[in-house]
């Protein structure tokens, strides 16, 4: 039995808004990881490394060659602080 011509418009449009619905999301992806594929199963090392480059280059895939980190890496902590004071009574 042939296939109606009717139906090879909306097949062919169908296809279509798939095909740049699934390229928009591949580029909007690259570009928030600078250029490179996403990753995959990170594990704890792998995320605190992510957080440690993202202090240092501001970047998430960012990656520094320089031996000696900047100044503001050493009060930049990702440990949140607060202020204790005491009194003594």
């Amino acid at each position: 039995m042939p296939v109606p011509f009717e139906a090879l418009i909306p097949f062919g449009l169908l296809t279509v808004m798939f095909a740049v619905t699934g390229t928009g999301m591949s580029a909007a992806r690259r570009i928030t990881n600078d250029g490179k594929p996403t990753r995959h199963t990170l594990d704890m090392w792998e995320e605190r490394m992510m957080e440690r480059d993202q202090r240092l280059t501001g970047s998430l895939r960012g990656q520094s060659t320089e031996p000696i980190a900047p100044k503001k890496f050493a009060t930049n902590s990702i440990w949140q602080t607060e202020n204790v004071t005491r009194t003594f009574a």
